[in-house]
């Protein structure tokens, strides 16, 4: 059996499923292009029949990368597939992804269906998938939840009809790691012609037992793994790429390895984080801000004196950059650019200029910026198109007096100005808001996240709204937290088809 594990990475698809993450063309080609340097095998670019933009996205990115198969995912139902294979006309290496639920739980309440009516539907998806491309990969759906000799008569049909690779996914991250591993097992030994095929591993994290999951269906012969950059995913997320990565190179011995270049995991990890608006949580395995930190005295001493005491990864294995420059209101272009192209930002000489700009105002008011707070800065330009952008705004606030808070909007280059009083300076600045935009908007989610610490400090704003039964997400930053709601609530109403 081949000892290399493929690498399917599916941020661009089940990743950017989560609220407020969705990405744009031109960034989930920025991230393919990036994934393509990182060395994974197969990029699942989208489901192009879900939306216009999901086919436009499978289309360019199939244009933009060149060695990497490109995926896109499809239900059983023949128009998917159809619309998939049109999405797929200019990928270099093409894959479409095509399944249907095997449990009962989804053949009883999805469908409504039986055992016989689903084997027939999955073998006819793959043998129309086959008349597009010849790589055609099949999901069980909730593989996880489903009976074991049913799972096996599907796998085993499914071959038969021409799938070259068959996905067996833990959807609602149900199982235990040793069922997993049983259920994989169970495959390769009951399944004729499974040799025929590879079998791959999608696992979601709901019990935290994504990156188990997908290790022991390793062990027990998968060689594809279905994973996502950070873990993003919907829910609780998928199972981590760096994850899987890194313990297959720390644990040599078992001889398994992949094609990924480990020293671009931080970067490419810093600039889905970035894009997607979601922060990687501190203590996050491998790519985490505390990954590498040690506060106790204890193992300060054992890491000063061999980092092999405490540290069982080498930062640099994972492109994590431990030169000590610190950046400061003294700093010049070529540190910042420096700190920058170390997370894999690369800026033009004009952006940069621009960016550096902000950085002398955020360096004077910060006593340290961190590289949050240059990466906030360089991704700090959605604005620039905005039909609506802010010029100022103004909020006073204190005890025993009612906050009030004035704005300047730039609405397609006319200028609007109002005030408004509210329970706080953030409410106060967002009804000033509502009064230059007259449209019915409720704030549906409000969340607030410092990026270091101190009074000083970065702070991340997240919105949604609901505007005619529709969601819409915003995102700002500023080291003032009425700015940054207001940059944020913004940032939202220009998602609007029109404002």
């Amino acid at each position: 059996m081949d000892n290399r594990i493929q690498i399917f990475d599916t941020t661009l698809r089940d990743g950017e499923q989560v609220p407020g993450c969705q990405l744009n063309t031109v960034e989930k080609i920025q991230i393919a292009k990036e994934l393509e340097s990182l060395g994974v095998d197969v990029i699942e670019a989208g489901f192009p029949v879900s939306s216009p933009g999901d086919f436009n996205s499978v289309v360019e990115i199939s244009k933009a990368v060149t060695w990497p198969v490109i995926c896109a995912l499809t239900r059983a139902v023949e128009k998917d597939i159809d619309v998939a294979a049109e999405a797929l006309q200019f990928a270099k290496r093409k894959r479409i992804h095509t399944g249907i639920g095997t449990s009962d739980y989804h053949i009883k309440y999805k469908f409504n269906s039986s055992r016989e009516e689903i084997l027939e539907r999955a073998v006819h998806a793959v043998k129309y998938a086959k008349k597009y491309v010849e790589d055609v990969e099949f999901y069980a759906e909730d593989a996880g939840r489903t009976d074991e000799e049913y799972l096996a008569r599907i796998v085993e049909a499914v071959i038969k009809a021409g799938a070259t690779v068959v996905n067996i996914p833990d959807t609602t991250g149900y199982c235990l790691p040793e069922e997993y591993g049983a259920k994989i097992r169970y495959l390769f030994e009951h399944v004729d012609g499974i040799d025929k095929a590879i079998i791959s591993t999608h696992c979601h994290n709901d019990l935290g037992m994504a990156t188990a999951n997908t290790f022991e269906g390793i062990r027990n012969g998968a060689r594809q793994v279905e994973v996502t950059v950070n873990g993003v995913g919907e829910r609780a997320g998928n199972t981590a790429l760096e994850e899987i990565v890194m313990i297959l190179k720390c644990h040599p011995s078992a001889g398994l390895y992949t094609n990924i270049n480990t020293r671009k995991i931080c970067p490419i990890s810093r600039m889905v984080s970035n894009l997607m608006n979601m922060s990687v949580q501190p203590n996050k395995a491998i790519v985490g801000r505390n990954a590498f930190a040690h506060s106790s005295g204890i193992h300060q001493d054992g890491v000063l004196k061999n980092a092999q005491t405490y540290e069982i990864i080498d930062p640099k294995d994972i492109g994590l950059d431990q030169n000590s420059i610190v950046l400061t209101a003294r700093s010049g272009h070529a540190a910042l650019k420096y700190r920058l192209e170390v997370h894999g930002v690369r800026l033009s000489d004009e952006r940069l200029d621009q960016v550096y700009r902000e950085f002398l105002k955020l360096a004077d008011k910060k006593k340290e910026v961190t590289d949050d707070d240059i990466l906030m800065l360089a991704g700090d330009k959605r604005s620039d198109d905005h039909h609506i952008k802010v010029d100022w705004v103004q909020a006073t606030s204190g005890v025993g007096m009612k906050p009030v808070a004035s704005i300047g909007l730039d609405i397609s280059g006319e200028k609007f100005e109002a005030a408004a009083t509210g329970n706080g300076p953030v409410d106060a600045a967002v009804n000033a808001v509502k009064k230059i935009i007259s449209k019915p908007v409720t704030l549906t989610e409000f969340t607030i996240q410092g990026v270091s610490k101190g009074s000083d400090d970065t702070c991340k704003v997240h919105m949604q709204v609901e505007h005619g039964g529709g969601m819409y997400y915003g995102f700002g930053c500023s080291t003032d937290i009425v700015a940054a709601s207001i940059e944020a609530y913004v940032d939202a109403l220009n998602k609007f088809s029109a404002v």
